[in-house]
């Protein structure tokens, strides 16, 4: 997939009352944060960033093009409006080309297992997992093809097929998928339960008093 670019400008307004101002123009205000700890107030259009933001995980390096010079940068959060849903700000955060970077990076889950066939359950547990590599390395996510697994068959972490030049952070002994059988839940009929059940000893009878 081609990397995605958004356009912006320089924000030089601050505060509430500015947001506010710039979002009824159609655009969103943002704060891109540079790795020295220095960052910079942009604004973006609110049409293309909402576009192009269902393409973009917290491992996706974006181009972010402010009035002539260019950053690369993680989208690390997005605000969004809890009656309408719509997005009220966004922070990015810039990465810099030759150094390496960490970031958690998405699994995707491919083919539909053998052991399901065979009457099993998938269980899925992790969704993602912490990487070290340069950002040129940095896989946008990673797929793990499980058509292959059976019954009491799992894929852990250290399974993973990971890049070139990609350092696995997380522990590998996460699992990443396993197929098991369901337990099935027996309920005795009432029937059943009944006679299952032991027979209630009478009680002794009273001995007629002298």
């Amino acid at each position: 997939m081609s990397q995605v670019v958004l356009s912006a400008r320089n924000r030089a307004g601050k505060g509430s009352a500015e947001a506010r101002r710039i979002r009824r123009s159609g655009r969103i205000p943002a704060v891109l944060y540079g790795r020295s700890g220095a960052s910079v107030s942009i604004d973006l259009d609110g049409r293309e960033f909402s576009s192009q933001v269902r393409n973009i995980s917290e491992s996706t390096i974006v181009k972010v093009e402010v009035e002539g010079k260019t950053y690369e940068a993680f989208v690390k959060d997005t605000q969004r409006s809890i009656v309408e849903g719509s997005i009220l700000h966004v922070d990015f955060y810039e990465v810099e080309s030759g150094v390496a970077l960490r970031a958690r990076v998405p699994l995707h889950l491919t083919g539909n297992p053998a052991g399901v066939r065979e009457g099993g359950v998938l269980e899925s547990p992790l969704h993602e997992i912490e990487v070290e590599c340069l950002p040129k390395d940095l896989p946008e996510r990673i797929s793990v093809d499980i058509s292959e697994l059976k019954v009491n068959q799992s894929i852990h972490v250290r399974d993973l097929k990971l890049g070139e030049g990609v350092r696995l952070i997380s522990n590998e002994d996460q699992v990443v998928a396993l197929v098991k059988y369901a337990r099935e839940e027996t309920v005795a009929a009432p029937e059943e339960a009944a006679a299952a059940a032991p027979a209630a000893t009478p009680a002794p009878a009273a001995k007629p008093q002298s």
